[in-house]
């Protein structure tokens, strides 16, 4: 009776043993030779198949099928010599999109045609403008992992907000002053712009704040990962098949830039000291062209700017007021201290910084012609209304908030004055030049909230 029930269980037992195996492979997309087919390829159809520094060895069996099934094999000199010669033809190109184009269309037809890609193809690459310019219709792309997630995780740094680069398609210029307010950038970098020569640029314009990772020859056998600050990248050579990563230092503020193209209001976030990590804190350029506008500000006015923070609206009323008095209030001593350091750069001496608490700090202050009220906290309708009492006749109060609550606090304080509101909301989007597209990437939204004393 024993031997029957261990025979009767051993053929089920082994099914289902074999059945879970199937099942596995099925799920983790892996087959055994016996069980694997290979897909046919089109004639008509272009296969741009992304390639690792490791060559074959990184690629998935299809990719791996692709490349091997291929007649004709198209691609830059230094990855056609990662696979190993065989009877199909290939073709050298260089990096001109339009070539590659134009090299593509001459081919097809002649039977299976395999354009190689470094990494991820769609990752900022050539697949997306050849998509564009021939049709979609025409490519099947099999990807790799790009060389920046490569190096973003060799780093152990997220990437889901950096700012990333390509030194090959954007001026270096421009780049830095990207960088100056980044919290991470990823960049790939060319043999004429280095490591080195990124980090001299920057530490140029005194953007000294960011660890350095030079990331060389990712997935290859001789990969090596740099880490330095920028004085030190600054002197080495590195190989030409690099990833650099920048990563700011916890809690260093920005920078400004030069002073040379100063403007009388609206200037550049990026031309005002800000504090980390309470970046994004600072009024909007935007924001604060329209906030001036509606203060109505005059040559002699006296202005409050309730929660200054770094001073980036203090300082323009106090451009825009030159013969009047601007007080800016700021209770943080971090960001008083760089509201010092603002005011010393654009050299403002109508503006009188003042340390303490709102409303007490309004006590020995003169009434106002305009007061601008910022802030994210509950305290702002209760500000608002302290400084309505002092405002001047036909004065204005002009509020910055961000959420729905604070407008309809504020709404209701100037109401119980028996005044009338003005609100608007703002939303601005920028654009940033993402390797070769434009990308726009739009700001928090906001309201302002206006009204004139009788």
């Amino acid at each position: 009776m024993k031997a029957r029930l261990a025979g009767g269980f051993g053929k089920p037992r082994f099914f289902f043993v074999a059945l879970r195996a199937w099942a596995f492979n099925r799920a983790s997309g892996s087959e055994t030779p016996i069980q694997r087919k290979r897909q046919t390829m089109a004639d008509d159809k272009i296969y741009i198949v992304g390639i690792g520094d490791d060559g074959l060895d990184g690629l998935t069996r299809q990719a791996r099928d692709r490349i091997e099934q291929a007649a004709v094999l198209v691609g830059p000199a230094g990855l056609l010599r990662l696979v190993p010669p065989t009877q199909q033809k290939r073709i050298a190109i260089g990096g001109d999109p339009e070539q590659i184009a134009e090299t593509l269309r001459t081919h097809q037809g002649s039977g299976p045609l395999v354009l190689l890609a470094g990494g991820d193809p769609l990752f900022y690459g050539t697949a997306r403008y050849l998509c564009d310019a021939l049709g979609t219709e025409r490519f099947d792309v099999v990807p790799h992992v790009s060389s920046m997630q490569l190096a973003f995780a060799r780093v152990k740094e997220s990437w889901d907000d950096a700012y990333l680069g390509n030194l090959a398609t954007q001026p270096l210029d421009r780049v830095v002053e990207r960088i100056r307010i980044a919290d991470r950038v990823g960049l790939f970098t060319t043999e004429e712009l280095t490591p080195a020569v990124v980090a001299r640029a920057l530490l140029e314009r005194r953007i000294d704040y960011f660890t350095v990772y030079v990331c060389e020859n990712l997935g290859s056998r001789d990969e090596r990962v740099t880490r330095g600050e920028l004085p030190d990248i600054a002197q080495q050579d590195f190989a030409p098949l690099n990833v650099l990563i920048l990563v700011r230092q916890q809690g260093a503020a920005d920078r400004p830039r030069q002073m040379e193209s100063r403007r009388l209001f609206g200037n550049p976030d990026d031309a005002f000291l800000q504090a980390k990590p309470k970046r994004g804190l600072l009024t909007p350029a935007e924001v604060r062209c329209i906030a001036l506008a509606e203060l109505d500000l005059g040559p002699s006015s006296v202005v409050w700017d309730v929660g200054a923070g770094t001073g980036s609206l203090a300082i323009e009323a106090a451009q825009l007021a030159s013969r009047g008095r601007v007080y800016a209030i700021e209770m943080d001593a971090e960001d008083y201290g760089l509201m010092l350091d603002n005011a010393r750069a654009f050299g403002c001496p109508t503006l009188t910084p003042v340390h303490g608490r709102a409303p007490e700090a309004f006590a020995d202050l003169p009434d106002p012609d305009a007061v601008f009220v910022g802030g994210t906290g509950r305290d702002v309708a209760r500000l608002c209304a302290s400084a309505l009492q002092r405002l001047k006749p036909r004065g204005r109060l002009v509020a910055n908030v961000s959420g729905p609550e604070n407008l309809v606090a504020v709404q209701a304080a100037i109401g119980e004055m028996g005044w009338e509101a003005e609100m608007m909301l703002i939303s601005i989007a920028r654009g940033n030049l993402q390797m070769e597209r434009t990308r726009f990437e739009g700001l928090n939204p906001t309201f302002l909230i206006m009204t004139r004393r009788p």
